[in-house]
């Protein structure tokens, strides 16, 4: 088992944006960089059924700060 705190963050988050005049965006997954930085490791926690749209790669929003 991995301890979850030694776990890095990922380097992009993946989003499900659906093909609209009014885009929905579902976080469906993450990805990290490999070690010799020469790819991605993508690991999809969702998949959409009906897919219609795209799969959308983007750097994570930074943490707020507690009481922000």
């Amino acid at each position: 088992m991995t301890d979850k705190s030694n776990r890095r963050a990922p380097a992009l988050i993946a989003y499900h944006v659906t093909e609209s005049d009014d885009p929905n965006w579902t976080r469906i997954g993450a990805a990290w960089d490999h070690d010799d930085t020469k790819g991605l490791t993508l690991q999809l926690d969702l998949i959409p059924v009906a897919f219609t749209g795209r799969i959308v790669l983007r750097e994570p929003k930074p943490k707020q700060e507690a009481g922000a």
